[in-house]
């Protein structure tokens, strides 16, 4: 898309596109309990106002997560929070796979899990996070979230081919579902598209804060200012780029 200009001859942000309306059925598929919660709650918020059914996968429970708290006593706390996050936005469905915080592997073994949470949940919509090296520039994005973001991307094409993982069929009964039209990537330097943030923006502060415990760990300041400002910050940082309103942006790659 190329650039407007402006009377006074400066260039316009480029437009992000409206996120695609047609679709019933979405699953969020994510390293860490709070990833989706940084990444765009709103839009999820918006979506599931509108009655459409978003579920949530996450390859860990974040057990390596927080300095202070030994794995074992970790991993079912930040479990329920993401539960409890989850609600807050109008998720019900929230799934773990017990891959080992911080070392998740890119791999077969990774694929093949979210294949098969694919064909079991049917959706039209995937949505994962950033799997580049970086947020942009030069802040490094982590290999959890590498890995998973890029497992994601193959596996939605896995899920749609009977001759991968045939033993999910033979084993599980899950036959090839190949009616994912997209996945949009969340926390995109280069988005292409974005989601209204409007409606959902405040239940996205609330949700996030669901992982006091995370937080409190992460951070002096107040939580809930913390929480305000970085979601406020990040979906006002696009409002130039949509039209003027508070933004969720995404990658979306079309099937």
């Amino acid at each position: 898309m190329t650039e407007s200009h402006t009377a006074a001859g400066a260039a316009a942000p480029a437009q992000l596109t409206p996120m695609p309306e047609d679709w019933q059925r979405a699953l969020a598929v994510v390293a860490h309990p709070d990833d989706l919660e940084y990444g765009c709650a709103a839009a999820i918020a918006g979506w599931t106002d509108g009655g459409r059914d978003v579920a949530y996968l996450l390859a860990s429970r974040g057990e390596a997560g927080i300095d202070s708290i030994d794995p074992a006593t970790c991993a079912p706390l930040r479990e329920r929070e993401q539960r409890a996050s989850a609600a807050v936005v109008g998720v019900h469905t929230v799934e773990f796979l017990d891959h080992r915080d911080g070392v998740i592997e890119y791999g077969t073994a990774l694929r093949r899990d979210i294949a098969a949470a694919i064909r079991r949940h049917r959706p039209e919509l995937v949505i994962t996070l950033n799997h580049r090296d970086t947020w942009g520039g030069v802040a490094w994005n982590t290999p959890d979230h590498v890995a998973v973001g890029r497992a994601t991307l193959d596996a939605a094409a896995d899920a749609g081919n009977r001759w991968i993982f045939p033993e999910l069929i033979a084993e599980q009964g899950l036959e090839p579902w190949n009616g994912v039209r997209w996945v949009a990537v969340a926390g995109s330097s280069t988005p292409t598209h974005a989601a209204d943030a409007s409606a959902g923006l405040d239940r996205s502060v609330a949700s996030l804060l669901e992982h006091r415990t995370y937080i409190e760990a992460l951070t002096e300041e107040d939580p809930e200012k913390y929480c305000r400002e970085f979601l406020t910050g990040n979906a006002e940082a696009l409002a130039p780029r949509f039209g003027g309103r508070p933004a969720v942006g995404f990658e979306v790659f079309a099937r």
